[in-house]
């Protein structure tokens, strides 16, 4: 059985390597800083207490005013569970760097985002479309979609 820890006790422990990168959180996740986000993914996977290694899933929800990216992390050598959010503002050119380099399993899955979403992630080895042809006029997510 894998346990979810607190986004209380997620916001400290990352406080005590990032003091800066932590935001806000709730019982059930953390808000990081969203250029803090792949120095963030590299403590949570490096810390042995923490030891997550597993990228379950990325996403991103958009509430108009802001994008919010959400990380669903997994340790399966400490059997626990995390979520990680970041809110992404701007709607002409949202960007945030890419974990890639520290789960690789993020690949297709920011490509996505950026696709249907239009969040670049910088630092990505191969931002391009996955789902829809290049030069496709817009991101069909987005709540502003015509």
């Amino acid at each position: 059985m894998l346990t979810a820890l607190s986004g209380a006790d997620l916001a400290q422990r990352l406080r005590d390597t990032l003091p800066d990168a932590v935001l806000d959180w709730n019982d059930s996740a953390v808000w990081v800083a969203p250029d803090s986000i792949s120095a963030v993914a590299g403590a949570l996977r490096d810390n042995p207490e923490l030891d997550f290694q597993f990228l379950n899933a990325v996403s991103a929800v958009d509430f108009v005013a802001h994008f919010e990216l959400v990380y669903h992390l997994t340790s399966i050598s400490k059997r626990h569970t995390a979520v990680v959010r970041s809110r992404v503002y701007g709607r002409e050119e949202p960007t945030a760097p890419s974990v890639v380099g520290v789960w690789r399993g993020a690949d297709f899955q920011e490509r996505e985002i950026w696709d249907l979403m239009g969040i670049r992630f910088t630092g990505h080895p191969n931002m391009k479309r996955i789902m829809l042809w290049e030069g496709f006029d817009g991101h069909p997510l987005r709540k502003d979609f015509l």
